[in-house]
């Protein structure tokens, strides 16, 4: 048994070290497309995490080599032996092959193996095989990657022939001996499965996968971390998100007339550049040097309210909304129940409608019609987008440049020094990191997202002056809460403290402020639907005032854009978008499964709607026919001009 666990630790190791030879000679070949600041450094992280990620590759690759062959071994030795011959001769061809192949496909299409991979049967299969042939030597190649996978499986073998010299003489072990050689052997495989189950960390609190390993400043470094299998898996995730891009069910016709209904126009035209169309009624601030835009992760209202003051965890935030130069709306939804979908209604103004908007094409042709920062570029603004994780996670770097942002910051930018979790850097470093780089002079829109208040909650609190014995007793006896707590009240304070420094270092700029989704922890367990999924709405800064927002406003991720045009642009300039401005018409909001009024909370799938009163409120009349028509029309225009445009044309739904 120890033989056979033996040679599977050899596999692994083997298996490891090739893949890990191969990131480094795929580096060092296509040494043109390094950064021109990248160097030693770069490459060192590079190696580094690309091996504790291939760690699971190679415990994957492994199994399906040592496992069928180690049971056959126990069949007929003979047997096993061959079989381990044949899957060591294929897992080692095809990593050949994928490794030759990985050249070119970076050279074609600067990226490792990517969902295009899983769109190749769509293509002219034959007139694929004549380009493999005629443009990238397919013959050669492939001759190349057989040699390759000779060489390697021959030396495969000879490590697993050779072995120590036995002494002529050997004694029979004891009971004791065995025990603690099985007993060893225990203890290292359950060390090894852990490594590959996690991707060379010891828990999920530091795992990596292909989401948040680009750390770099580099797109080649950060590509290069992956090996050529996590590249496809990669590839096959994103692939399966696309797919899952089925929208929802509206003709043509019917979008026409939501969309006219929407806008308040007649529904003559088959355009939704006509119906998205907004004028500006006209600035209602001095036009601010530098506008922040602050998505905070899993910044959810219910803190905020009256009857949870006790806790303390979101003084920060109560204080500036108390404040002569703030205004809050308390009856906002996120547009869904994860980041992304923050990310996508506040860049794109689209609401969530059943489309992976990272995943698709059309989004990195160009932006999108009520796209915010090129329309904000109009007015003069530098678009930036500052993220304290990845650029690779949900492609979010190529993502919001494709969307108009001319800076894309992400965790490669933060200092090395900076301390953080696998999903980025805290909140405090990147908050640090956007004043010493942000000029005051020049005129620029931000867009910020942080990840401090986000699992593993790896943040010493504790040594940053959350006090847990203000808390009730109940709470401090549930660590997991009092953990969560804790980083929401950290998140909340280095917020506040982030925006007074803005407020000093860039006079008369604009804040605005959101969570970019709740429904993560609360204290009750039952909690109301309100306090389960509102995210709290701050404006802030020099000409802001109790007033600036709707008595009765409400809304949701895609009213930011419209609000802050209202807030900056002059009178007559021409946007376009989806939601409306909270300072003028926005009383409503929807979002992928709910829908909110100053007064009512509710699921929007419901027919009839089913309103739910917010505590408090004013218990105002709900027209359910008109909010009925706003959900349709808001989640019928977000799925159509995305996936066919702004041209509503039934035969553009043939086939679909």
């Amino acid at each position: 048994m120890s033989s056979c666990l033996y040679r599977g630790l050899k596999i692994f190791l083997y298996y490891l070290s090739v893949l890990s030879v191969c990131r480094l000679v795929f580096c060092l070949c296509l040494r043109e497309y390094w950064a021109a600041a990248s160097g030693l450094d770069e490459l060192y992280t590079v190696l580094s995490l690309g091996t504790r990620l291939s760690i699971q590759t190679a415990g994957v690759l492994m199994l399906v080599t040592a496992v069928p062959s180690g049971l056959m071994r126990l069949v007929s030795p003979e047997w096993g032996r061959r079989l381990e011959l044949v899957l060591s001769g294929a897992v080692l061809t095809v990593s050949s092959v994928l490794f030759i192949a990985s050249f070119p496909y970076y050279r074609q299409f600067h990226s490792r193996f990517n969902q295009l991979v899983f769109n190749a049967g769509n293509d002219d299969m034959y007139a694929l095989l004549v380009s493999l042939v005629q443009e990238f030597n397919l013959p050669v190649r492939l001759a190349g990657a057989l040699l390759l996978a000779f060489v390697l499986w021959r030396l495969l073998q000879m490590l697993l022939e050779w072995r120590h010299e036995k002494p002529s003489f050997r004694r029979r072990e004891s009971s004791g001996e065995k025990y603690l050689k099985a007993l060893a052997w225990t203890a290292a495989l359950y060390i090894l499965g852990r490594l590959i189950v996690f991707g060379g960390s010891w828990g999920w609190e530091t795992a990596l996968e292909w989401e948040n390993v680009g750390v770099t400043n580099d797109s080649f470094m950060n590509e290069a971390v992956l090996d050529d299998y996590q590249a496809i898996y990669r590839g096959y995730r994103m692939n399966n998100r696309l797919l899952a891009c089925n929208g929802l069910n509206f003709t043509a016709a019917q979008i026409q007339g939501l969309a006219a209904e929407l806008s308040g126009r007649e529904g003559s035209s088959c355009n939704l550049e006509d119906y998205l169309r907004r004028q500006a009624q006209g600035a209602q601030l001095v036009k601010p040097q530098q506008i922040f835009l602050i998505i905070s992760e899993s910044y959810a209202n219910w803190p905020l309210l009256d009857k949870y003051r006790d806790l303390h965890i979101a003084d920060g935030m109560k204080e500036l909304i108390a404040a002569p130069d703030s205004d809050y709306c308390g009856t906002m939804l996120p547009n869904g129940g994860s980041t992304i979908s923050a990310l996508t209604g506040v860049t794109t103004g689209l609401a969530d409608a059943n489309l992976y908007l990272t995943t698709m094409p059309e989004s990195f042709a160009g932006p999108y019609l009520t796209a915010l920062a090129p329309q904000l570029q109009r007015l003069g603004y530098t678009a930036n987008f500052w993220y304290a994780g990845p650029a690779s996670w949900e492609r979010i770097g190529s993502f919001t440049q494709a969307q108009g942002f001319q800076h894309f910051y992400g965790r490669g930018d933060m200092p090395d020094s900076a301390g953080g979790s696998v999903w980025g850097c805290d909140d405090e470093y990147l908050y640090a990191e956007l004043l010493k780089r942000l000029p005051a002079e020049q005129a620029s829109f931000n867009v910020i997202l942080n990840v401090s208040n986000h699992s593993p909650y790896n943040v010493d609190v504790e040594a940053k002056g959350f006090n847990a014995a203000l808390l009730p007793e109940v709470i401090r006896e549930d660590e997991g809460l009092l953990r969560e707590l804790g980083h929401y009240w950290y998140a909340d304070r280095e917020l506040a403290s982030f925006v007074k420094k803005l407020k000093e270092q860039y006079p008369g700029c604009l804040i605005l402020i959101v969570g970019d989704h709740a429904d993560r922890y609360n204290i009750d367990k039952t909690p109301s639907m309100y306090e389960r999924y509102a995210v709290p709405f701050i404006v802030t800064g020099q000409g802001v005032h109790k007033g600036t927002l709707l008595p009765d406003s409400a809304g949701s991720q895609i009213d930011i854009g419209p609000t802050i045009m209202e807030l900056v642009a002059p009178k007559g300039f021409e946007y376009y978008a989806i939601g409306s401005s909270l300072t003028r018409s926005s009383r409503q909001g929807v979002n992928y499964g709910f829908w909110i009024t100053r007064d009512y909370i509710g699921e929007a799938d419901r027919v009839p709607l089913e309103p739910v009163p917010i505590p408090g409120s004013q218990g105002r009349p709900l027209d359910e026919n008109r909010m009925q028509h706003y959900i349709d029309g808001v989640r019928s225009i977000s799925w159509w001009l995305p996936k066919y445009g702004p041209v509503l044309d039934e035969s553009l739904l043939e086939g679909r």
